[in-house]
């Protein structure tokens, strides 16, 4: 994780700087923000107020607890941004000016000119070599180095930043390893990707979405029958009183003090003090899985997400084709066709070259060879002939795709058996690659390479699909291929033969059907369709273009994250629903657990509604006041943490949530104020 340690350390110093952002949260300009919480602010002011023209112990008791409902709102609030900025910190140490190796120009190499990092713009060429620290985000443009990006991601292994790769982006602050690289600053200072990263992280400046807005205005609009109930409670009293021809004092304790505490009581202080720290504490869990959302809609357009799109290459698969088997063709002995595939391979650097080597030694124990460079021709594996192999006086050893082997056996008036495309096709409908090996004019065998499926991802698709979620897997291999391994992963659908433009049409065309639709990229060619989608997830590996076309970027480049993106935003949004469902019933609750005591002096046989047999209209009125604080400080682990989410569709998950934080919201205040009740009355 990025900076843990020192993160950590931030968490466990500064809580004189947290109290004193709680006081300072206390004022009128940002309580304004929470509408429910202004109107507890606005009770406590007008009951200190109150207190100090009428003093008496009920009214103090109750403005004490009422700003204490205030602080623990702010404090939860102070609480969940606490982890945001000590990342924040963590980020900004390892930003620093450094010494930038300014070339004149991209060819003008190696000769440079050393100025501050500071002083590069847009444009300007750098040079990097081992141990130096890359001094702002760039393409690189030559040169190939490993490079340390533990400042960044928190990840110790290295990773490899090339030109002319999907890997060619570094960023400000990470080090050079060894070799080296020319790349070209696309940031200015302050603007680099850590900058924005940094300003991100700083959870005290997020937004609310529309989302949470919507919600507020919801409680606000809840709050509003409350109100009218609390301001008719005097009028009705009063008639009763007149009513019964009777002088009740009770009457008179309906005063200022009772009608603000029963007011803060029965709107939704609950869900109203724990909202933002709920947001906060959402956007803090994406970071802590090292994904940085640019923006809050995004995380909850995450939650609703109903199609996922998946590129195989990289997500699905592990990225490169790998060799798993050889065939032998009739009486071909399987160990010459294993040389000679080792043979073939000696002069292919590419990943599906690597692993026919290392098959060959590991499965079928064919030593290290060793072949004379002024006897031996190497001939790389290239595009245009899609083959490679070595070349001498007196062999000439080949692998390649099978199209391109057969054209090469037919130049030499060498012969093709039908048990060759046979087997060809055989491999190719498994949604396997096959390759013929070929010495002079015989094929030997064929090689089998295979898209390897990554670990548990069958799992996790199955896990989407119970949590309602479609998975689509895209390729621009044939639907042969593309069928097989779709097969494989588990994935619902995929979509073969895929272009940029058939991305974009796709998410277009799901998103006029009214679906929520995710992508994950790492390429330019991916920035279309990611600036399409609604929830568009980055690689930090990836190109600028993509980086900037996403609304979240993940700092580690692992396409499988957006699987838990998707979780993260449903636990969000699932926590959101649960602390307001326990809220509203809690309410409820309490005005049925109150109302009886505080009437049981004033309207005639209402008494036997008084269950809990609080003491007093007085002691009633107070211990709700003192639950109301209390339950917000017993919820603000909850809303940090956010509920346990299961792999189970939403209605089955909104339901469970009805149950269980409904009919606890609705027993809850029963025992809670009873509880308050009783110790005071023991006191």
């Amino acid at each position: 994780m990025m900076g843990k340690i020192a993160i950590e350390r931030e968490l466990g110093n500064g809580y004189k700087d947290k109290i004193i952002k709680t006081l300072l949260k206390l004022s009128p300009l940002y309580q304004i923000r929470n509408p429910i919480m202004f109107v507890t602010y606005c009770g406590s002011w007008l009951l200190t107020a109150y207190y100090c023209h009428t003093p008496n112990n009920f009214t103090l008791s109750i403005t004490l607890w009422l700003w204490a409902t205030v602080l623990f709102s702010a404090m939860s609030e102070t609480i969940a941004e606490a982890k945001g900025k000590a990342q924040a910190k963590a980020l900004k140490k390892t930003r620093e000016e450094v010494q930038a190796k300014k070339l004149r120009n991209k060819i003008d190499f190696p000769h440079y000119e050393l100025i501050s990092s500071d002083e590069l713009k847009i444009g300007d060429y750098v040079l990097v070599e081992a141990g130096d620290i890359v001094p702002g985000d760039g393409e690189v443009i030559k040169g190939i180095a490993s490079v340390n990006e533990s400042a960044i991601t928190g990840e110790s292994a290295p990773v490899i930043r090339e030109a002319e790769s999907d890997q060619d982006a570094v960023t400000g602050g990470t080090q050079i390893i060894s070799d080296w690289l020319v790349f070209r600053i696309t940031a200015n200072p302050g603007e680099t990707f850590l900058d924005k990263m940094i300003n991100l992280v700083e959870s005290a400046k997020r937004r609310k979405t529309p989302n949470e807005m919507a919600l507020s205005s919801f409680l606000a609009g809840l709050s509003l029958p409350f109100l009218i109930l609390v301001m008719s409670l005097m009028p009705l009293a009063e008639f009763y009183s007149e009513l019964t021809k009777e002088t009740n004092t009770q009457v008179h304790l309906l005063n200022v003090t009772a009608l603000i505490a029963l007011l803060i009581c029965l709107i939704p202080t609950t869900i109203g003090g724990l909202l933002s720290a709920i947001g906060i504490a959402g956007m803090d869990r994406l970071i802590q899985a090292n994904v940085i959302a640019l923006s809050g809609r995004a995380i909850e357009a995450a939650g609703d997400v109903d199609i996922l799109l998946v590129d195989k290459t990289g997500t699905i698969t592990l990225g490169n084709r790998q060799a798993v088997e050889f065939y032998a063709f009739a009486n071909i002995d399987i160990s010459k066709l294993a040389r000679a595939a080792y043979i073939a391979s000696i002069s292919d650097n590419t990943p599906e070259g690597k692993s026919i080597v290392k098959l060959a030694q590991e499965k079928y124990l064919i030593s290290p060879i060793t072949l004379n460079e002024d006897e031996y021709i190497f001939i790389p594996f290239s595009a245009e002939t899609r083959m490679s192999g070595t070349s001498s006086n007196q062999v000439e050893i080949f692998k390649g795709a099978a199209d391109a082997i057969i054209k090469h056996i037919k130049s030499l008036d060498g012969e093709v058996s039908p048990e060759v495309m046979e087997r060809v096709n055989q491999i190719a409908k498994t949604g396997s690659t096959p390759l013929l090996v070929t010495e002079q004019a015989v094929i030997l065998g064929v090689i089998q390479l295979k898209d390897v499926i990554k670990a548990g991802m069958k799992e996790r698709f199955l896990q989407l699909r119970n949590m309602g979620i479609k998975s689509i897997m895209i390729t621009g291999d044939n639907p042969l291929t593309a069928g097989a391994i779709a097969s494989e992963a588990g994935v619902d659908d995929f979509i073969a033969e895929a272009t940029p433009e058939t991305k974009l049409n796709i998410i277009k065309k799901y998103q006029e059907n009214g679906l929520v639709v995710a992508m994950v990229g790492d390429g330019t060619n991916d920035a279309p369709a990611l600036a399409q989608t609604d929830v568009a997830l980055a690689m930090n590996s990836g190109t600028q273009a993509c980086k900037e076309a996403a609304n979240m970027i993940d700092l580690d480049s692992n396409p499988t994250k957006l699987i838990e993106v998707v979780k993260i935003g449903k636990q969000l949004l699932m926590t959101r629903g649960a602390l307001t469902t326990f809220s509203i019933s809690n309410d409820v609750a309490k005005y049925f657990a109150i109302l009886p005591a505080v009437f049981s002096g004033i309207i005639p046989g209402i008494d036997k509604f008084n269950i809990l047999h609080l003491s007093s209209s007085e002691g009633a009125i107070l211990s709700a006041v003192i639950f109301n604080a209390l339950v917000i400080v017993g919820l603000i682990p909850f809303a940090l943490k956010g509920i346990k989410l299961e792999a189970k569709r939403a209605e089955t998950l909104l339901l469970k949530n009805l149950i269980v934080f409904g009919l606890g919201g609705v027993i809850t205040p029963f025992i809670g104020i009873k509880l308050i009740d009783w110790i005071m009355q023991w006191l």
